[in-house]
């Protein structure tokens, strides 16, 4: 089958070759834990189930997770390990199951996902994307995600396609946000503050880019309001391509507290309920250590 998962719809037959993911269609992962480095609703005190998938149809190049999304580094495993792991982080007192990049694996988590519920998984499941999907693949979702954790990463066309090759992006990940609030609802969570379903946008503030996370701030208020959870992210710290290349040399440091801040009040301005992180949430802990720990 000709793959058009993901909005590149690069139509290549996964099963002999790799997709613009970098990934056949055996599913593969970097890592399966207990997390406790998402929102506070997500990851609470006992922490978040978390699956690391690797490859990615966006590959930003300054993605914090190159290891996996770039240099394709996991372990190959079938739909029946992965239903068999979603139970084991269960049992491990998972407050849900955290999906991380699984846009170009939709079709496997699916079955995998089918057959855990069907043995007792009954804990939510969190989709946890970059934002670029196809509404039509989101559709084929729909009851089995509890709550969607897309990032809005750019308003320029002209950023997206630079630091992610990614044409269209916003427009895009807008109309795939409105599917995930379809599905979703509003946010609900338990007695104890964790999220039960509801969809939580993302947006990670860039060097230099504050005026671009000024209008991804303010559509997406105007468009969702009070429909979502906003998180707003101070956590950037230079990987990958931006370490190395002078073509990104103003991304090679550190959000500024006056970058931090502009966007801060347009979430303020923009009525955004939700997270906003500290100035010095650039830690280690968010990137973790991929070791194949649980596959």
């Amino acid at each position: 089958m000709k793959c058009e998962l993901c909005p590149r719809k690069c139509k290549v037959d996964r099963s002999k070759d790799t997709g613009y993911c970098q990934m056949g269609e055996k599913i593969t992962a970097a890592r399966a834990a207990l997390h406790y480095w998402e929102e506070p609703c997500i990851s609470g005190d006992k922490g978040s189930g978390t699956v690391f998938f690797s490859g990615c149809v966006m590959r930003c190049v300054f993605c914090q997770n190159s290891k996996i999304s770039r240099d394709k580094y996991g372990k190959e495993i079938t739909e029946e390990r992965l239903s068999e792991i979603f139970l084991e982080l269960q049992s491990q007192g998972a407050l849900n199951i955290n999906l991380v990049n699984p846009t170009h694996f939709v079709t496997q988590i699916i079955k995998a996902l089918e057959n855990a519920k069907k043995n007792g998984l009954n804990i939510p499941i969190v989709y946890n994307s970059g934002g670029y999907e196809r509404v039509e693949t989101l559709k084929l979702l729909d009851g089995l995600i509890d709550v969607y954790l897309p990032d809005v990463k750019y308003f320029s066309d002209e950023l997206a396609v630079r630091l992610s090759k990614a044409n269209g992006y916003f427009d895009i990940a807008m109309n795939a946000v409105e599917e995930m609030v379809r599905q979703t609802g509003r946010p609900v969570f338990d007695e104890n503050k964790i999220i039960l379903r509801g969809t939580i946008v993302r947006h990670l503030v860039l060097p230099n880019c504050y005026k671009d996370s000024i209008e991804v701030i303010k559509r997406v208020g105007e468009r969702f309001g009070d429909k979502i959870l906003f998180s707003l992210m101070s956590q950037y710290t230079p990987f990958g391509e931006v370490k190395i290349s002078p073509d990104y040399e103003k991304l090679n440091r550190r959000i500024t507290t006056f970058e931090y801040k502009k966007a801060l009040d347009a979430v303020i301005e923009s009525n955004l309920r939700g997270f906003m992180q500290e100035k010095s949430s650039a830690k280690e802990e968010y990137t973790p250590s991929f070791d194949l720990k649980g596959l």
